[in-house]
């Protein structure tokens, strides 16, 4: 479960990131046109369309930034995430001409382009689920499993995310545990220093 996860943030990290990047650069994405009279539309041609095209494709740059480091990024992610998708999909209820203007009001291109995000959707929201899952669970453990985990991190056995997805604990504990592990070596190590000098 822990590296499906990991697979589906990384992978959605690589399409935000990707996608986002195209658009930086004018005529590169074929989404470019589908975009910009999006917002235009969203935002009642208050916003020139220039600035509209560097606006989502910093967005979706930002989005799979954050998606693929991970970590204390997540919660951005998915905050940005929240806007980024209710755009991509409201042609669906803006131009449904456009999209569906096929033989017998079939998907055009554009139609399937903006449907196949319903994936992206469903994938943010499993993302989101688990997130904030992890951020509720919090058992207590035995002291030597709480050990167990501290010293499996330091040994960077597998990434954070994981290791905490995988022992249903929040990272926030973990380096809450890690914190006590130290200092209480800290104070054993000037133990044992003052013994030795007495």
């Amino acid at each position: 479960m822990a590296h499906s996860l990991l697979v589906l943030r990384l992978s959605m990290g690589v399409v935000f990131l990707g996608f986002g990047v195209l658009k930086f650069f004018p005529g590169t994405s074929p989404a470019q046109d589908l975009a910009v009279t999006t917002t235009r539309m969203l935002t009642f041609g208050l916003v020139p369309d220039h600035l509209a095209l560097i606006g989502v494709a910093s967005l979706e740059t930002v989005i799979g930034a954050c998606l693929l480091l991970g970590g204390r990024f997540l919660p951005a992610a998915l905050l940005l995430l929240v806007p980024q998708l209710a755009g991509i999909l409201s042609p669906i209820v803006l131009l449904p001409h456009r999209l569906f203007a096929g033989p017998h009001h079939a998907p055009t291109l554009e139609g399937q382009y903006v449907l196949k995000d319903v994936i992206l959707l469903g994938a943010a929201l499993v993302i989101a689920a688990a997130f904030l899952g992890q951020r509720r669970t919090s058992r207590p453990l035995p002291a030597r499993e709480k050990l167990a985990i501290v010293l499996a991190g330091i040994r960077e056995e597998c990434p954070l995310e994981e290791l905490c997805a995988e022992h249903g604990i929040s990272e926030s504990d973990y380096r809450s545990w890690k914190d006590e592990v130290l200092t209480a070596a800290d104070a054993i190590r000037s133990a044992q220093a003052v013994a030795l000098r007495g």
